[in-house]
């Protein structure tokens, strides 16, 4: 069974680097699904996928992130990083990883993926 953990800061300051980081097990980052993706869901709001990465290491960005965001895998270590820098109080959010056989990016609801982890609260406040 293929099971996603998410993990980072749960505080960031505005203007910093937010990293976090989707540790998958029972399964490969390059077999198992074709899409790696990232999610959030700021508070009140609806969910925003940011981005994905292909399991041949292409990636797919939101054009509203595309200029902060980056997304990488370490197949040795079998996750995923996101990046977002120059963050503000306005990424506040639970952050979610999730694995898929399509991309889907827009989504309603996070069972549109096939696999998802718990998420985790960032907050961005100085």
């Amino acid at each position: 069974q293929v099971q996603l953990q998410e993990s980072g800061p749960d505080l960031a300051k505005p203007s910093q680097t937010l990293s976090l980081t989707c540790t998958v097990s029972g399964g490969s980052i390059t077999t198992t699904y074709l899409y790696w993706n990232w999610i959030r869901q700021p508070p009140g709001k609806g969910l925003e996928w940011m981005g994905a990465i292909w399991n041949s290491g292409s990636t797919y960005y939101n054009p509203s992130l595309k200029s902060r965001i980056s997304i990488s895998g370490d197949t040795s270590k079998n996750h995923v990083t996101l990046q977002l820098s120059s963050v503000t109080p306005e990424d506040t959010a639970v952050y979610y990883c999730a694995g898929s056989r399509g991309l889907r990016t827009a989504p309603r609801q996070m069972a549109e993926y096939d696999v998802f982890g718990q998420g985790t609260q960032v907050t961005v406040s100085s």
